[in-house]
Parts: structure tokens; C-alpha cells; sequence
């Protein structure tokens, strides 16, 4: 059964250290922060906010961290980020994608390259890895919300192009231009989402045995766990146990 890579989001598991937790937070706040600055501060007005409300909350955020996060956006001069897209090769040949929000380029741009750089790999230009996925709009809903069959069935109808199912989740595929679309007809059936985003979509996966794989996962585990990083998102296959 198909699914997203484990990197492509932020993490959304249960009894995660208070650490971990935090970092989350702080990104998740950024996005709501940064979605509210570009667009209306109501969420039923602004798509984007309203999908970063939706992961915060499926992270168990506090209310008075998202509504923070929504009002630093009026008055916080210094929150000026920009969204910045990192495309490289890092061990074993495996293509990765990081998404960045950054109130420093330079700063982020050196970081992320000695991450690489520390791990085999090499930081190369846009376009250099995005030919190896596909660029899509990606819905996930918890799977004790709704059947295997009754969100396939929802998902057809509102014009998605695939649904897939695993115990822990379903995942729903369509067009990046007609997200919010699809979304708003399940959104008639289905009230809490873990994520709604445009992601990067392998097209093929590596797969590399357990030593490799592990040395793989610490590469991109140290990229996700930077500050101004976003998203990760690879070709790596996971590693079933």
C-alpha cells in the first residue's frame, strides 16, 4: 500500500519528549504566523491558515499557541520569513527536498549545505532533485475518523485522483490546484485533518538495507530537526521491521 515518506511533514506521534514537542510547536507556529501575515487572519477566509490550525491542532497544540501565533502576525515587524526550497542528493544517491522558512538566507543556506555535506551528500540547485517527485496536493485524516471504503468513496467524489489507507491513517492525492476544493467537500464529512499540503511526491523509491537505511534516516532526521526547516521530503523507501 502506497503512502508518504516519513519525512514529508512534520511529525504527528504520540509521547513524543517534551523537547521534540517544543521544536514542533515553534514550527507549526511559524507556518500559522506566516499564513496569517500572507492572508486574511480568518481561517475560514484563508486556506493556508486554516490548514496550519488544522496540523497544530492534530499535534495537540495549546488554543493559546495557535492564537499567539495568529497575532504576532499583526504587529511582529521581525517575523518577516521567507520561504525557501533546497533541492540536494545526500547519502547513497537518495534525492531530498527541504522546505525552509527563514528570516536568513545565508544562515540557513550554510547550514543546510553542511548537513549534506557532513552526511556524503552534495546541496545542488533548484531542479537538481524535483524531477524525482511529483508535485501534489496531499490530504491525511486519521483512520479511526472514517472507513477504508467510505473515504475512498468520499475522496472519488470529490475529485481527487487517489485515496490510500493504512491502520494509522488515510491519505488522499489530487491536482496542487484543486486542494482546497477537494478539501472543502470532505470537509462536509470529515472535521479534523493531521495535514493538508502541497508535497513532494517520490515518483520512484530507494530502497537500501538496514545499515544504509539507518545512516540515511540520521541525515534526514538532522535536516528536519533544524529550526528554519519546514519540511523534508526524500525517496528513500521506509525500512519495514
Amino acid at each position: 500500500m502506497a503512502g508518504h515518506s516519513h519525512w514529508a511533514g512534520i511529525k504527528h506521534k504520540k509521547g513524543r519528549a517534551d523537547k521534540e514537542r517544543s521544536k514542533i510547536f515553534s514550527k507549526l507556529s511559524r507556518e500559522i504566523t506566516v499564513a496569517a501575515k500572507l492572508g486574511d487572519k480568518d481561517p475560514e477566509m484563508n486556506h493556508r491558515l486554516r490548514s496550519a490550525i488544522q496540523a497544530a491542532r492534530s499535534a495537540n497544540m495549546p488554543k493559546d499557541n495557535i492564537d499567539r501565533a495568529i497575532d504576532k502576525s499583526k504587529f511582529n515587524d521581525q517575523s518577516n520569513f521567507d520561504e525557501i526550497r533546497y533541492e540536494g542528493f545526500g547519502n547513497y544517491k537518495i534525492a531530498v527536498i527541504v522546505e525552509a522558512l527563514t528570516d536568513n538566507k545565508n544562515r540557513t543556506a550554510s547550514k543546510i549545505r553542511e548537513i549534506f555535506q557532513k552526511n556524503g551528500g552534495n546541496l545542488g540547485t533548484q531542479g537538481s532533485a524535483s524531477h524525482n517527485f511529483k508535485h501534489l496536493g496531499i490530504i491525511r485524516i486519521d483512520a479511526e475518523q472514517i472507513e477504508p471504503d467510505n473515504i475512498l468513496e468520499l475522496a472519488i467524489n470529490s475529485g481527487a485522483d487517489e485515496c490510500f489507507s493504512n491502520k494509522s491513517y488515510h491519505e488522499i492525492h489530487c491536482n496542487k490546484e484543486n486542494i482546497y476544493d477537494v478539501k472543502k467537500i470532505i470537509e462536509k464529512k470529515i472535521k479534523n485533518f493531521l495535514t493538508t499540503n502541497i508535497e513532494w511526491y517520490p515518483l520512484n523509491k530507494i530502497s537500501l538495507k538496514k545499515e544504509q537505511f539507518l545512516e540515511a534516516k540520521k541525515f534526514l532526521d538532522s535536516l528536519e530537526d533544524h529550526d528554519d526547516v519546514q519540511k523534508v521530503y526524500s525517496n528513500l523507501e521506509i525500512l519495514k521491521q
